[in-house]
C-alpha cells in the first residue's frame, strides 16, 4: 500500500495534468469556431466549382484529346498517395484514422501489383507511415509554420503534384484526409485528385439550352483543372484543420473528466490510508497505556 506522501504527490501530479488538459481544451474550442468556419465558408466554391467542371466534362465524353488532368495517363500502375495529418498529436484518433485508411488502400494496391509512392503532409502521418513504407516515400510538406491557412499554403502541394504528373511520376493521385462533420465526428476521406473524377450527380443543370463556349471546353477545362486541384487540396487542408481541433477538444474534455475521476479515487484512498494510520497509533497509545 502506497504510503500517504506517494498519495499526495500523486494527487498533485493528476492535479497539475488536469489544468493542462482543461487549458487545452479551452484553446482548442477557441481555434475550433475558426478553423470550422473557414472550413464551412470553403465548401459552396469549392462544390460549385466541382460541379461546373463535372458540367464540363459530361459533354466531352467520348471525344479524343481531352486535358490529361482529365482523361489520365491511359494507364493504372503507379499511384500516389497523398496523405494529410496533423503537426502534433493529443487530437485523439485523427491521425491514427486518417493513417489507418490510407495503409489500407497502400496494402490493397501492393497486393494488386501496382507501384504505390507516398506523400505526406504534417510530421504526425510521415512518422507513422515512415515505419513500414520509408522505401515508398517521395516528399513530405511540412505544415508546422503555418499558424493561419491560406491558399498560398496549397500552392506548393499543387504545383508538386501538377509537376510530378506531367514527367509521368504517377498514373493515378488519392488524398487522404478527414472531413469534418462535428466536434464528435471526422470523416475520413480519400478523394481521387488526378485524374479528375466526378460524380454524375453533380453535373450542374444548365436549363437544357444548347451553350457554345468560347474558347472551347477543352481550353476551359485545361485552365481550370489545375486551379481545382489546388482549390481541393486548400480545401483539404481547412477540413483537416477544423477536423483536428474538433477532435483535440473532445480528447482533451475527456482526458479532463478521467483525470477528475482519478484524482476522486486517489483522495478516497488517501483518506482512507490516513484513517488507518490514526486508527494504528490510537491502538498503539492505549495498548501502551493499558500495558503501564
Amino acid at each position: 500500500m502506497a504510503n500517504l506522501k506517494d498519495l499526495r504527490n500523486r494527487i498533485t501530479s493528476v492535479q497539475s495534468t488536469q489544468k493542462i488538459t482543461k487549458a487545452m481544451k479551452m484553446v482548442a474550442a477557441s481555434k475550433l469556431r475558426r478553423a470550422q468556419e473557414a472550413a464551412e465558408a470553403a465548401r459552396p466554391y469549392a462544390e460549385r466549382m466541382e460541379s461546373v467542371l463535372a458540367s464540363l466534362a459530361s459533354s466531352m465524353v467520348g471525344q479524343v484529346g481531352g486535358p490529361k488532368l482529365l482523361a489520365g495517363t491511359g494507364k493504372d500502375h503507379v499511384h500516389l498517395i497523398v496523405v494529410a495529418t496533423s503537426e502534433r498529436g493529443l487530437c485523439g484518433g485523427f491521425n491514427t484514422n486518417i493513417v489507418k485508411g490510407a495503409r489500407q488502400k497502400i496494402a490493397k494496391l501492393i497486393a494488386e501489383g501496382k507501384d504505390v509512392k507516398i506523400v505526406t503532409i504534417g510530421k504526425k502521418g510521415a512518422g507513422s507511415l515512415r515505419r513500414n513504407y520509408s522505401s515508398r516515400m517521395v516528399k513530405h510538406f511540412d505544415m508546422s509554420h503555418v499558424k493561419r491557412l491560406s491558399y498560398g499554403d496549397a500552392a506548393p502541394i499543387t504545383d508538386y503534384l501538377l509537376s510530378a504528373y506531367d514527367n509521368g511520376e504517377f498514373d493515378v493521385c488519392t488524398l487522404f484526409y478527414a472531413k469534418f462533420q462535428s466536434a464528435l465526428t471526422q470523416i475520413v476521406t480519400a478523394q481521387q485528385m488526378i485524374p479528375a473524377s466526378y460524380n454524375a450527380d453533380n453535373v450542374v443543370d444548365l436549363g437544357g439550352g444548347a451553350y457554345d463556349y468560347e474558347p472551347d471546353e477543352t481550353e476551359i477545362l485545361e485552365a481550370l483543372l489545375p486551379r481545382n486541384l489546388g482549390v481541393q487540396i486548400f480545401r483539404s487542408l481547412l477540413e483537416n484543420a477544423a477536423s483536428e481541433q474538433g477532435s483535440r477538444m473532445t480528447a482533451m474534455d475527456s482526458a479532463t473528466r478521467n483525470a477528475g475521476e482519478m484524482i476522486d479515487a486517489l483522495r478516497t484512498t488517501y483518506n482512507r490510508t490516513r484513517q488507518a494510520v490514526i486508527t494504528n497509533e490510537l491502538i498503539e497509545i492505549i495498548s501502551g497505556a493499558e500495558a503501564l
